[in-house]
């Protein structure tokens, strides 16, 4: 009888993903696009906003960047503060050059997450100490 009834619950979920997905996926994209345009304002990539020193799996996913990265990393930092402060956005023209969306972080922060937990699985302990300052 529990087979059953989880069968039937399996069953009426996706039933309900079917009906909502394409509900869900018009507010994903236009939610997408105001996080871009918001971003495009400061000159900031969707990878800045993600904070090292909250977490130490973005700390090391940094670590592991070129330093040219973290150099332009730094920069759109220090220059979306700026305008920040200043009440004003980036030009328009250089707006339009902007990339919001594009990862430089994500995929060296999903490879030691992976890392993690494969070593997690494993039962090995951690190549370094990782605990917040």
């Amino acid at each position: 009888a529990t087979t059953t009834n989880n069968k039937h619950k399996t069953m009426v979920l996706k039933s309900v993903q079917a009906i909502f997905r394409p509900f869900y996926n018009s507010f994903r994209a236009a939610y997408r696009e105001r996080v871009a345009n918001d971003l495009k304002k400061y000159g900031l990539r969707y990878d800045d906003l993600l904070d090292p020193s909250g977490n130490m799996d973005v700390a090391a996913a940094m670590s592991r960047l070129p330093q040219e990265v973290l150099d332009a990393r730094n920069q759109r930092l220090k220059r979306a503060l700026d305008i920040s402060l200043k009440h004003v956005y980036l030009p328009k023209d250089i707006q339009a050059k902007q990339t919001p969306l594009e990862p430089y972080l994500r995929p060296m922060l999903r490879q030691v997450q992976a890392e993690m937990k494969e070593r997690k699985m494993l039962g090995t302990k951690k190549p370094y100490d990782r605990q917040l300052p």
